[in-house]
């Protein structure tokens, strides 16, 4: 029975611990921002973070996360950054099918913690989610936008 910290609140999930994180923030708590693309941790749809680092939770199994700090993209909801990276997705017209999105956000948000003002090369490293629309011109613009003067 892992206890996790999902979104600031302590979950103590009844759960088997080989059950990837993915479905018991889905399933099991109703947190469905967070998408199952792949289920081999390829895609990046999954991603959340893990400790304020992006992680994909479809390979996550909750039993080697008891004690760890996670966030969806509804925990941050009130987040200046991520409203601020939302407006600029919107500006640079991002989302297509929009599927992909709320993974692409959770992983721009913290490529932009991490590093206020990413290089090309910090940008290429943290985005590597994968957007069948190809809007990859479009992100990049958009985190362009987002980050921090």
């Amino acid at each position: 029975m892992p206890v996790l910290e999902i979104n600031r609140h302590t979950q103590d999930l009844n759960l088997e611990p080989d059950m990837p994180l993915l479905w018991a923030l889905r399933d099991e708590l109703g947190l469905t921002a967070t998408k199952f693309g792949c289920g081999v941790a390829a895609c990046g749809a999954c991603t959340v973070h893990l400790d304020g680092e992006a992680a994909r939770s479809c390979m996550l199994p909750l039993g080697g996360l008891q004690g760890r700090q996670v966030t969806t993209l509804e925990g941050l909801r009130d987040d200046a950054l991520m409203q601020r990276l939302q407006a600029a997705w919107l500006a640079e017209q991002v989302p297509q099918c929009g599927y992909c999105q709320s993974g692409m956000l959770m992983a721009a948000h913290a490529l932009l913690r991490r590093h206020p003002q990413p290089s090309e090369a910090q940008i290429e490293a943290a985005m590597s989610n994968l957007c069948r629309c190809g809007t990859y011109p479009r992100i990049r613009r958009a985190l362009r936008r987002a980050q921090l003067p």
